[in-house]
């Protein structure tokens, strides 16, 4: 049986760009002699469809597209996912589903039953899980089909009381397929090699893993579908962070061959390598998907900006790119120099609009109000905001999206200005550490110097009052990220953290500033996510709690 795996790039809702891409593979799969192809978890409406999936006709516009996907199916069979009406009085209105359709019409249905709760996972919220599971029959060979998290719960600390295939197993398949949305994390790569593998030698069966690619929004899907042999040895693992279509023989005696040359690494991109192609891919579907080709941005000269605005010019072209640089009286003239290097480095379009004016108009007309009490933060944040009224400005004359600069440790302990430097539209290094903004940095010139030596190697300062520096407020940025690692990812109380060795006084006043910050990450544009844990959907905090403040 020759197998076609299709990793594809969807989009949420639209439901005739995703058919007619699904039937566009379908053709060039069959074409080159495919048995059956197949794509990815709710492939049909995209993911996540999140509250769409509440709208009656956003299901009937499923299943019309499924009938036309399946008028397609001659002489070749398909996998596709889509949200189906749960035909139960109990339970959840949807199933997770998964059509398996042969001769234009639907063979098997099959439901997810583990159904992901979790971090950015919501879909218990959605779909009703499912208790029955059978194989399907094709060409002779005998299909355990699973959608996702189906083969997770394999782990050391399993998160359901179930595993479809340990029924699945007692009908004697002769292969496993699973059909995923497997959002990217720096490190998830690696985990999701490892539980398949584990499945693959649980069940010596072989196994074909069908991912998304793209983004979502702030989610980041980074393909890397996988094939197993039925040793749990990895025979193929497709492209990260673009689309394929490859080509596979399950053989009579369970092994596996292709044509194609094998696509598996020798060793997996370093986190920070994974980052970069993931921001770069968030980037432009996100401008993609929303119709948008412009960006723009505030560029100070410091190294969150020039990354930001180096990863844009990568992503969307450095013509679609506009770096506004927005001096103040209290900006230094290595700051201006810098980022006319960056531009000039990049070739994106620039402006200068020096604010100082625009900020001595607003201390002028507060002058009564303010009663001449001393210079304090207060003016500090009238400068940022100036900044945001000129970027919006702007996006609002000239129809630009403004990418917003903060990085994780910023927002994280709030070191930023609402409505200021942390407004925009996309937030594109919210997920990253300063510590990871560095090496970013480093990984964008390991070619050539695109961001200027002196942006990565300065003191960093928000430049809002003379000689300021973030050390001023923060505890240096290696100890203030190791803490928030501790605290954010691993969810270690502050006992736990001191008890690692950390100045007990340096890790309250983190974890308070952390804590206290909430009402402004609340506010702040989506995060593209690349970590296992990011600000935004996947942490849900209360804005007003006590814990740990």
């Amino acid at each position: 049986m020759k197998i076609a795996l299709a990793q594809l790039n969807y989009h949420v809702g639209n439901f005739e760009s995703n058919t007619n891409k699904i039937i566009q593979h379908i053709r060039e799969a069959k074409q080159n002699g495919a048995d059956l192809v197949v794509f990815a978890e709710l492939c049909v409406c995209g993911y996540p469809a999140r509250d769409f999936l509440e709208f009656n006709e956003f299901i009937t516009l499923c299943a019309e597209a499924a009938k036309t996907i399946a008028a397609e199916c001659k002489d070749i069979a398909c996998i596709i996912g889509l949200p189906t009406p749960n035909n139960n009085p109990e339970g959840k209105d949807l199933n997770n589903s998964a059509y398996f359709i042969e001769n234009g019409a639907v063979k098997a249905v099959v439901n997810k039953a583990l159904l992901p709760n979790y971090d950015i996972f919501d879909e218990y919220r959605y779909f009703e899980p499912s208790t029955q599971f059978s194989c399907i029959d094709f060409k002779g060979k005998r299909i355990a089909l699973t959608i996702c998290e189906d083969l997770w719960n394999t782990i050391e600390n399993p998160l359901y009381i179930t595993r479809p295939m340990d029924t699945l197993i007692k009908q004697n398949p002769d292969v496993m397929i699973n059909i995923a949305a497997s959002p990217f994390a720096y490190n998830h790569d690696e985990e999701r090699v490892e539980i398949l593998k584990d499945n693959a030698s649980r069940y010596n069966l072989p196994l074909f893993y069908v991912n998304h690619v793209g983004a979502q929004t702030e989610l980041i899907f980074d393909g890397g579908s996988l094939v197993f042999d039925n040793a749990g040895n990895l025979v193929d693992e497709l492209p990260y962070f673009k689309e394929a279509l490859t080509y596979y023989t399950l053989n009579e005696d369970a092994s596996i061959s292709f044509e194609h040359a094998a696509t598996i690494k020798a060793g997996h991109q370093s986190d920070i390598e994974q980052i970069h192609q993931g921001l770069i891919l968030g980037i432009k579907d996100y401008f993609v998907k929303s119709g948008f080709k412009q960006a723009i941005l505030g560029l100070s000269g410091g190294i969150d900006s020039a990354v930001v605005c180096a990863l844009a010019a990568e992503a969307l072209g450095p013509e679609n790119v506009m770096a506004v640089l927005l001096p103040s009286r209290f900006s230094s003239d290595h700051s201006i120099k810098d980022a006319e290097d960056l531009v000039a480095n990049l070739g994106c379009k620039s402006e200068t609009v020096a604010i100082a004016k625009i900020t001595e108009s607003f201390e002028s007309a507060l002058s009564p109000q303010f009663k001449n009490l001393p210079f304090n933060i207060a003016e500090e944040n009238i400068q940022s905001r100036s900044r945001a009224v000129v970027l919006m400005a702007m996006c609002n004359k000239f129809g630009y999206i403004l990418l917003n600069t903060s990085n994780k440790s910023e927002a994280a302990v709030g070191y930023g200005t609402l409505y200021g430097d942390m407004c925009g539209g996309i937030s594109v290094i919210g997920d990253v550490f300063k510590t990871q903004v560095f090496e970013l940095a480093r990984e964008i010139n390991k070619n050539r110097e695109i961001i200027p030596e002196n942006t990565i190697v300065k003191p960093p300062s928000a430049e809002l009052r003379p000689d300021q520096k973030d050390t001023d407020s923060l505890p240096e940025y290696d100890t203030l990220d190791a803490i928030l690692f501790e605290y954010i990812l691993n969810r270690r109380s502050s006992a736990e953290i001191i008890k690692l060795g950390f100045d007990e006084a340096v890790v309250r006043k983190v974890l308070r500033l952390v804590n206290i910050s909430e009402h402004k990450r609340y506010q702040t544009p989506p995060i593209l996510r690349v970590s296992p844990k990011a600000f935004g959907m996947g942490r849900r905090m209360p804005i007003v709690g006590k814990y740990l403040s």
